[in-house]
Formats: structure tokens, sequence, C-alpha cells
């Protein structure tokens, strides 16, 4: 979901201009920005509520040394919309989705 709202928010001035109505170009991107951050949250909360209710060992954080290139990535949308940095966000974020998903799978078989 990340991945999508990156696109659509480097797309957005461009969609808006052919009327393509987009999630981001109907919330705009201050919105945008905070969905992009709200499915982060919603990412690195699962393993923890997951840890927290005693379904499966601490080895599942280990998704958390992936935090350092979330937050990189957040200080990117708010500090540009420029073309080719924002496909370098859409990069970082598909990086960023495989990186999550080995640590969570390594804590899975660990746990």
């Amino acid at each position: 979901t990340a991945i999508l709202i990156v696109n659509n928010y480097r797309d957005m001035e461009t969609d808006a201009s052919v009327g393509k109505r987009t999630l981001a170009v109907i919330i705009g991107p201050a919105a945008s920005r905070v969905e992009y951050i709200a499915t982060l949250v919603l990412a690195y909360g699962a393993p923890l509520a997951l840890w927290l209710a005693g379904q499966l060992s601490a080895w599942v954080l280990l998704t958390w040394l992936s935090l350092p290139l979330a937050v990189g990535l957040v200080r990117t949308l708010y500090r540009t919309r420029s073309g080719p940095i924002m496909n370098q966000a859409l990069a970082g974020t598909a990086r960023l989705d495989l990186v999550f998903s080995l640590l969570f799978t390594i804590g899975l078989v660990l746990s």
C-alpha cells in the first residue's frame, strides 16, 4: 500500500491535470503524507501487537531494525515532491517493504 501511496503522491499534479481522481488527488499532499505514515505505523505496530499479545516471540521485533529506512522515506516525502527524488522514494519504499518482510520472516522462523 505504501508503494501505491508514494506512486500516487508523485503523480498527483499530472493526474489532476488530466482528470484522474486518485486518492492522493482527492485528499491532497498533506493527507497523503499522513496516509503514508499511517501505513508504516500499522506495519510496525503489527509485530509489536503480536508480541505483546503473546502470539509470537520477541524475534518478530527484528522488523524494527528497518525503522531508519522508514524514517528517511518519511523525511523525503516532507522535503520535496520533485520527480527524480520521488522516484527514489518509490524505489526506497519497495526496498523497505523487502527488508521489513525478510526481517519479519526471519522473526517468524525463529519464534
